[in-house]
């Protein structure tokens, strides 16, 4: 069972370096920088913390507030990583922004898995190229977790789903659905190709096909290839597809964004496999 270690604030308002892990969580840069080089990720709220055990993740530490003590009892009791508790404004103060689920947990990262291990065995992927919107990665993440999706690839330029705003808005799905980086996009569409993957590209095309075409294919090796905001898939991706696919829309609106784009894509295919 961890010790439960009261942290006050120092009298000359320095940060304790115990809480460097929770230090200015809410500066987006230095956290993109400072997580994955130091190998740890942030977990907020009781949910998220949980998820994160369950699915193997080792903790570092946990920072409560007084309230949220006995609300993780449970967890204290089978951790031997320090658990620190704090005044709720000595809490902000660390973080830069109240803290009202009153509990974060600092948690090692793992290494991700080649693609290739993670394709031999699923049959439905979701590739996001260049999703830099952390808000827009969680939610696709959770629906990915909520409607069946294998494996999640990402191209190199898209956000960290590990970081805190990604892992809090999937509610800890990016804990739960396999996932990993490509290292060379459009080139690593290959690794699809190989694996016996039909690439379908969502995009705006008056050449696409639309999902219920797709659905109705019920091709056993899916994977599905989703863009930015805006910009959508670039030219090189929607070269390497095999199908251009979209959703028929109506009321002179042209699109979804990429996360409820995501919901509608999964649930179709996803249904059409039950069907199978």
């Amino acid at each position: 069972m961890a010790e439960i270690v009261p942290v006050e604030a120092a009298p000359d308002g320095s940060a304790d370096p115990r809480l460097a892990d929770y230090t200015d969580l809410t500066d987006v840069e230095l956290r993109r920088r400072r997580e994955p080089a130091e190998g740890l990720f942030i977990a907020e709220g009781e949910k998220v913390v949980r998820r994160a055990l369950a699915a193997g993740y080792a903790m570092r530490s946990m920072l409560l507030t007084p309230k949220w003590t006995d609300v993780m009892r449970d967890v204290i009791e089978e951790t031997s990583a320090p658990v620190y508790q704090v005044a709720p404004d000595l809490a902000e103060r660390v973080t830069g922004y109240h803290v009202h689920r009153g509990a974060l947990a600092a948690m090692h990262r793992r290494p991700l898995p080649p693609p290739a291990d993670l394709l031999r065995t699923a049959h439905r992927v979701a590739v996001f190229e260049d999703m830099v919107d952390h808000a827009n990665l969680g939610a696709a993440f959770r629906n990915a977790a909520a409607l069946g999706v294998d494996a999640v690839l990402l191209t190199p330029r898209c956000a960290d789903p590990l970081y805190r705003r990604a892992v809090k808005v999937s509610m800890g799905a990016v804990l739960q659905v396999p996932w990993t980086r490509l290292e060379s996009w459009p080139q690593d569409t290959r690794l699809l190709r190989e694996a016996g993957f039909v690439t379908a590209a969502l995009c705006l095309d008056e050449k696409s096909i639309t999902v219920d075409a797709l659905a109705a294919r019920r091709d056993d090796r899916l994977a599905l290839l989703f863009g930015t905001e805006g910009d959508g898939l670039t030219p090189g991706a929607l070269a390497a597809a095999d199908l251009r696919v979209s959703i028929p829309m109506d009321a002179g609106v042209d699109s979804l964004n990429v996360a409820a784009t995501s919901a509608v894509v999964f649930y179709m295919t996803r249904a059409a496999r039950l069907r199978d």
